[in-house]
């Protein structure tokens, strides 16, 4: 970290205190409060801590205002457009565009990894079928530690590659199998002459019983879902993984630490809601009624899929994916669905709506991909164990970043205590 050209004084009962002011390369200055305990004897209070940098990072900036996301300086719609999420995997772990034969050396890596243990099969057959599949994740990938003992020495930088490698590579394998069970096929094993997103088609719709050909556009649409998830910045899920790094714990578990958190409706659960509230308005005839109560401040329903925590403006990821759903839509022919003519009308009320408009409740990225999975035939309870193996490498990417970095200390958020003061115990008979 560079040193701070600048400070900021804070005062308190009359004693004043430097803090030194950090100026990235992009975004807000951050002050520093590292020493602010120490030296003036209080801490800072930010609930969901979404004033405080807790740490520093080359990997993904967002600016929500103007409706930007970049990779490592590479915006998110060149990255859709141009690239495919191996390529965008690599440029999130090492920083820059591989060359042809880094990328090829990459994907012929990572494809090598997509199988699990054999004995991991009998893991799976001890959830019950109707576990929900992020469940299963949980579990399965926090039991790799078990499994791979010869990739969880977080002091081993050959071991760090190598951990982070099998969790890229066979998480799509995981999460397919996962799928598999819980509907009650047999799992198809990975096919290594077809693309990370083709693979992954396959594994959950291929049957033993017959041929099963992934369609290219699912395939670059399922691609691109992916490459639209892979990483966000700071998010819940995200530092968990990092809390979780810097107690010491292996790969495997903070990776799983992520995915539990990303099961929250709030974060990874996002595009599921969207498409649960579609099938509630039924048909496009009802819509009105439910603008109707979104506008209503003492309604509690809430439309999903419109606006962004972050995003300001508009979701930089929701216009690339929008491309997709038409394409989607457009191959599979299903435009008489009723859910998806619920979604086609209301994107076209919110985008000329005034108060849509004025609140800039724009289409996100979960409006779009959960009409592409349904589309695609996922239940929606893969939807997030999708989002999962997406998200892996932006977690294994964050978690390789804090291991080198010289600062890294154990989280220990402090609070603001509002309980009892001392007091003493009361014998039972007292009471």
């Amino acid at each position: 970290m560079a040193e701070p050209t600048k400070t900021a004084t804070l005062t308190i009962d009359g004693k004043s205190y430097e803090l030194p002011v950090h100026s990235p390369t992009a975004g807000p200055d951050v002050i520093d409060i590292r020493k602010l305990y120490a030296e003036a004897g209080v801490f800072t209070y930010d609930p969901g801590f979404t004033s405080t940098a807790s740490c520093d990072s080359t990997i993904t900036y967002i600016d929500g205002d103007k409706g930007e996301l970049l990779h490592r300086g590479y915006p998110i719609g060149q990255l859709a457009e141009k690239s495919h999420y191996l390529e965008v995997c690599f440029v999130l772990l090492y920083g820059y565009l591989p060359k042809a034969d880094e990328l090829e050396k990459f994907e012929r890596l990572l494809t090598r990894h997509t199988m699990i243990h054999e004995q991991m099969h009998n893991f799976f057959r001890g959830f019950r079928r109707d576990a929900h599949p992020m469940a299963t994740m949980v579990g399965v990938v926090g039991a790799m530690s078990a499994f791979y003992h010869d990739s969880t020495d977080i002091n081993d930088e050959n071991q760090r590659e190598i951990a982070s490698h099998r969790l890229i590579a066979k998480m799509p394998t995981i999460a397919a199998m996962a799928y598999k069970y819980s509907i009650g096929q047999p799992f198809v094993y990975p096919r290594n002459d077809l693309s990370f997103a083709a693979n992954f088609l396959h594994m959950c719709f291929a049957v033993p019983a017959e041929e099963y050909h992934v369609d290219p556009v699912l395939a670059r649409a399922m691609d691109r879902i992916f490459t639209l998830h892979a990483d966000h910045e700071q998010n819940a899920s995200t530092s968990t993984v990092r809390l979780a790094s810097s107690s010491g714990a292996n790969p495997f578990a903070c990776i799983a630490a992520g995915i539990a958190c990303l099961w929250g409706p709030a974060h990874g659960g996002a595009n599921q809601a969207c498409l649960e509230m579609l099938r509630e308005i039924g048909t496009v005839d009802r819509i009105p009624e439910f603008i109707a109560r979104a506008k209503d401040k003492n309604d509690p329903f809430r439309l999903m899929g419109f606006g962004h925590r972050v995003y300001k403006n508009f979701d930089p990821r929701a216009t690339v994916m929008k491309q997709s759903a038409d394409e989607v839509l457009d191959l599979l022919g299903i435009h008489d669905n009723p859910t998806l003519q619920v979604a086609k009308e209301l994107e076209k009320i919110a985008l000329e709506d005034s108060y849509f408009i004025e609140k800039k409740l724009y289409p996100n990225v979960d409006f779009y991909s959960g009409i592409i999975l349904d589309a695609m035939g996922f239940p929606t309870s893969m939807f997030t164990p999708i989002f999962a193996v997406a998200r892996t490498v932006g977690w294994i990417s964050q978690w390789k970043e804090q291991l080198a970095d010289p600062q890294l200390k154990i989280g220990r958020p402090r609070q603001l205590y509002l309980g009892e003061t001392a007091r003493d115990y009361v014998e039972i008979e007292n009471r």
